[in-house]
């Protein structure tokens, strides 16, 4: 079974970061075998014509049927990496949200939609004790997040 592969061009991510307390809402990233090889935070591509906000809220409203109030300052940064033999590009703008539909918060899983309807799970996960090795993506978000 293949899982997704990045596109092979340069594009823009927006990414919210909920917080409760010290754990991060974000969905598992898995290998093409179906294990877990970490976690990233929900978020998605900003279309053209779209602002980061504006892509943020989107992706929030078609991924958990929720708004969402950003609350701090945008991190941005360069992701260049590797999934599964496949080279991916990424620029990704970072904010620090909170969640207007508060019964998430109590939630220990959330199911996430995407545009293609394929279905992610969501937890809530403490960023510098991942289990069995598994990693923050994307790969540079973790310094961003130790500087909070």
């Amino acid at each position: 079974m293949q899982t997704w592969r990045p596109p092979q061009k340069i594009h823009v991510k927006v990414l919210g970061l909920a917080w409760q307390g010290s754990r991060l809402l974000a969905a598992e990233v898995t290998r093409d075998d179906g294990s877990v090889k970490g976690v990233r935070p929900p978020g998605g591509t900003v279309e053209f014509g779209e602002t980061r906000e504006e892509a943020l809220a989107r992706e929030f409203r078609e991924e958990l049927n929720c708004g969402i109030a950003i609350n701090g300052p945008w991190t941005v940064f360069e992701n260049l990496f590797w999934h599964e033999g496949a080279r991916g590009h990424e620029f990704i703008f970072a904010a620090p949200i909170r969640l207007l539909d508060e019964s998430l918060y109590r939630r220990p899983e959330i199911t996430l939609v995407e545009h293609d309807r394929s279905v992610w799970t969501a937890r809530w996960f403490m960023p510098d004790a991942l289990p069995n090795g598994w990693e923050l993506y994307p790969t540079g978000l973790a310094a961003h997040i130790r500087a909070r």
